[in-house]
This record gives structure tokens, sequence and C-alpha cells, in this order.
């Protein structure tokens, strides 16, 4: 580990529909549709405490499908960093796409690296103190792609709480 590497933040990349929110099946287009599921709460407040970054990475192709704008993905956020500062698991950052394949391609969409390469550089993060938390491998293809060499595929919709303990083992 190189000085600058060890004075790097550790971090936790979480996708967002079916690893913190239900995950419909479909697109989330509107906040009464956004329910955060059982145990994420408490279990980002832990990592929070042991002195991990919260980031959120997360795909939001329905904006450039036309099924819901930015106004609707920015109340969404706005509520859950409310929601998790309340419980002391305070967002540092988000990160979204807009676009979706059958529309143009971008390299900021996952499995593209480019949401986590700006997260690790805006927050100098050491990629090796990083964990990737998504139910679909392109989740955890992104991360890789960025040098974060801890991915967790996690069944959709699954209690985010079964994973608590596994990053502790490498505390930020």
């Amino acid at each position: 580990m190189t000085p600058a590497q060890s004075t790097r933040s550790g971090a936790i990349l979480l996708d967002r529909d079916g690893v913190i929110n239900h995950d419909p099946g479909d697109y989330t287009t509107r906040l009464a549709e956004f329910t955060i599921l059982p145990t994420v709460l408490d279990t980002l407040a832990t990592w929070k405490k042991a002195g991990f970054k919260l980031i959120l990475i997360t795909n939001q192709g329905g904006i450039a499908k036309g099924r819901y704008g930015h106004e609707a993905v920015a109340e969404i956020h706005g509520f859950l960093r409310t929601t998790c500062a309340e419980v002391g698991a305070e967002l540092d950052d988000i990160f979204y796409s807009p676009h979706h394949p059958d529309y143009g391609q971008s390299l900021s969409r996952k499995p593209g690296s480019l949401m986590v390469e700006r997260a690790i550089a805006k927050h100098q993060l050491d990629p090796d103190r990083c964990w990737m938390f998504g139910d679909k491998s392109r989740d955890i293809d992104c991360a890789l792609g960025a040098g974060v060499q801890h991915g967790i595929l996690i069944e959709p919709n699954a209690p985010l709480g079964d994973y608590v303990s596994i990053p502790l083992t490498e505390r930020a």
C-alpha cells in the first residue's frame, strides 16, 4: 500500500433498486412507489459508524425511455438522503445514469465503470477498501472495472442486514 492509498477512505457502494428499496420488476417512477427494504437503514448506520462512506451507484434508464424525469429521481433521492440521515446513515453521494442502451451508449451506465471511477476520484477512495453491493452482475462488473475488488451479488430485495458483517472484516 502506498502512502497515498493509506490516507484514502473506504466506502460501501450500493445499487439502489433491489438493494436499498423494493424493486417492483419495472421502474420505480415516483416517490409513492419507493419502499426502503427491511434492515437497510440499520445496516447502513452500522457501516457508517465503522467509518465507511456510503455511496449510491444506480442506473435510471427510465429517464431515457421517458417513463419519468430527473425531477422524480431527485425527489426519491432527497427522501432517501433525509431518511438515512435521520438514523445516522448519511449518504455521502449519489451517482446515477439516466441512459439506456436502447437509446444510445454511455460509459456511465452500469456495467460501465464511470460512475464508480467518479466516486473514487471525488471522494479520494481506496478501491481496495471499497465494497460494491448489487443485485445484478452489471453492478459488480462496474465496480470491478473501476478497480474495486470486493463485489457482493445479493438476491434482489433480500435483507441487506444479512451482509452487515462482511465489510467489517476490513474496516474503513
